[in-house]
Formats: C-alpha cells, structure tokens, sequence
C-alpha cells in the first residue's frame, strides 16, 4: 500500500514523492520529468521525513557537487551529502536545484544548489531522525518521460 504526500507541483496531479510499506525504515518513491528532477524530489523527501519543509525557509543558499560511478551510486552520494550538510550545519532544506548532471571519466557528476534555514526546534516539527541512505531495494527507472527513483532510509 502507498501513502501518497501532498508534495504534488503546482498544476500537477502527480505527487512529487510517495511513502511506501516498510516495517522499520523510510522506504521512498520520488519521481520527476527528468533524472535531475528526480533526484531533486529525492531531497524534499528525505527532508520531509525528518520535519515538515513547508515550515522551511529558503534563507541559506549552498553549493552541493558530488560524484558516482552510475546513477545509484550519485543518487546515495547525493542523498548522503544532503545529511552530512544537515549534521554539520543544522541547516534544514525545502528547495533543490540541479543544474547539471554530467557524464564523466569515473562516472557522473552532480551540481546543485540548495535552499534551507538553521534548525529551530520551536518552528521546524521534530518527526523522526534519518541515520544514513542505503543501497537496500534501490532502483532507478527512466522512461521518455518520466522518471522514478526508489531508497530507503535509515531511521
């Protein structure tokens, strides 16, 4: 069973990301137009998981650039530098931009920025912590015109 998030675009039927059934950890579906759409949806979902970011200004502006040798490894590679950034920074983020995702020697690459604000436990609702991403059930599937990315949590 899907429980569907109301992160839906503006104009938009298509949820931006949905929870699935998992028994102890935060099992994802984010999906987008694109890859980098995708993997932007990826972020808010995570986030999401950890306080409700439309609570969440768009105050700090960070650059984010990250590499992987295929798509899941920049997806968790991705992921994981979003809540390294959170653990050092206390900083919270609602708004991802990629702009690029680019194909490489060893791989591919990632660059983004990302919007956010400092933690505050008055104005950000604690839901639960995020431990890590893993590779556990992780998928990636692209179609001509969408494309939809599956992780799970650690929570």
């Amino acid at each position: 069973m899907c429980h569907p998030n109301l992160k839906a675009n503006k104009g938009e039927k298509k949820p931006r990301f949905w929870f699935l059934e998992h028994r102890a950890d935060a099992y994802i579906a984010a999906q987008g137009r694109t890859l980098e759409e995708a993997f932007e949806n990826a972020a808010l979902a995570t986030f999401e998981v950890m306080t409700e970011t439309d609570k969440v200004k768009p105050e700090y502006e960070e650059s984010v650039e990250v590499e992987g040798f295929d798509k899941k490894a920049l997806l968790y590679n991705w992921l994981e530098a979003l809540l390294v950034k959170f653990e050092l920074t206390q900083n919270l983020y609602r708004e991802f931009k990629i702009q690029d995702i680019e194909k490489i020697p060893s791989g591919l690459r990632l660059k983004a920025t990302i919007y956010g604000e400092r933690f505050d436990p008055k104005k950000h609702p604690q839901k639960v912590g995020v431990k890590a991403v893993t590779y556990h059930q992780m998928m990636i599937v692209q179609k001509p015109d969408e494309v939809i990315v599956k992780f799970i949590l650690d929570i």
